[in-house]
């Protein structure tokens, strides 16, 4: 459990890095996302799972 929260923990480290640092470009980031389809958004939504897991895997191995 608490290996679980410290990957949490980094996650939203890593997720507002952006915000901090430039948050006009982290809101256009999003205005372009918003527009962009479905399918195209569940297509980015895999890929990124699988690097993750790639990423999991390498570490650990």
């Amino acid at each position: 459990m608490e290996f679980l929260l410290s990957v949490v923990g980094v996650v939203l480290i890593v997720e507002g890095v952006p915000w901090f640092l430039s948050p006009g470009s982290a809101k256009k980031a999003l205005r372009q996302l918003a527009i962009l389809p479905e399918s195209s958004l569940r297509i980015l939504g895999a890929l990124l799972m699988l690097a993750g897991l790639l990423v999991v895997y390498l570490g650990v191995g």
